[in-house]
């Protein structure tokens, strides 16, 4: 059954400038004074002193050129060049037309969804601000969005008790670490915790005091010298287990924590406990 209705046209077709010949084979093609380049001389329709020339015989394309097989003169008319463009061109596709079936079999290698990447491999995201579609590594796409909850340390008292001056605030010598991330505890001189990245951190601090009597005990953690969080306790017995928490905003450079205590009592100490521990860590988000 022949086609109903208009035909669809499918191409680019375009007239080119008119071209002033001289005694030679070759003439720059323009369309609106700006070099046009046609895919080929079978895309062309050149007429030539009232004739149509034949492509490749007559006539040949060079880049933004077209040369004669035999040179001109200045009496020669060159009638008109009608570029075709190229007719099995469809143009662009109208958005949201084209499906996966469609597409080259190397563009997306497989069409369901990954369940693991290695940090080199490259994801695609969408650049609102220049409008562009990006790729960027998994690395650096995880570092970009969110992050871990680094540096993070968790330490204790280990190895023996430290004895406590009475009715005294004291440092606690916190002198063996379990998690040190970033290496931002000191656990052999200064006792604290000093973080390099900027943010808001949560502290948790658990002791065992004992004595032959204890009255009152306090712990507190220290910002930089200063008293930041303070759990106190009253007691007539020997025995106690203590503790608290805070989040503090730590600027990453000079900041620094500490965990210290209060006992008033009969010969004071914190025990050598697994109970008597120090950590903290970065929370994302904040």
């Amino acid at each position: 059954m022949s086609y109903i209705g208009t035909r669809p046209t499918v191409g680019n077709f375009v007239k080119l400038d008119s071209i002033v010949t001289s005694a030679t084979t070759t003439f720059n093609l323009l369309n609106g004074g700006v070099a046009y380049y046609p895919q080929s001389a079978n895309h062309c329709l050149v007429s030539l002193n009232g004739i149509l020339q034949a492509p490749t015989d007559s006539f040949t394309i060079s880049g933004s050129t077209i040369i004669f097989s035999s040179a001109l003169t200045v009496s020669d008319v060159i009638d008109f060049i009608i570029v075709l463009g190229d007719v099995l061109n469809i143009g662009t596709p109208s958005d949201a037309t084209v499906g996966f079936s469609k597409v080259t079999s190397n563009l997306i290698t497989g069409a369901t969804a990954e369940t693991t990447i290695a940090g080199g491999d490259s994801i695609l995201i969408y650049d609102d601000s220049a409008s562009a579609l990006r790729k960027m590594t998994r690395t650096n796409f995880v570092a970009g969005v969110g992050g871990d909850n680094a540096p993070a340390f968790i330490v204790r008292r280990a190895t023996s008790n430290q004895n406590i001056s009475d009715a005294t605030w004291t440092k606690v010598q916190f002198n063996s670490e379990i998690l040190d991330s970033n290496n931002c505890f000191d656990s052999t001189t200064n006792y604290r915790f000093t973080p390099t990245t900027s943010g808001y951190y949560s502290f948790n601090i658990n002791l065992a005091f004992n004595a032959s009597s204890i009255s009152f005990v306090a712990l507190a953690i220290y910002k930089n010298g200063s008293e930041a969080f303070l759990s106190s306790h009253f007691s007539n017995t020997s025995n106690i287990y203590n503790g608290g928490s805070v989040i503090l905003n730590m600027n990453g450079t000079t900041d620094y924590v500490e965990g210290f205590v209060y006992i008033n009592g009969s010969s004071p100490y914190v025990g050598n406990h697994a109970s008597s521990i120090f950590s903290g860590y970065k929370l994302i988000g904040l």
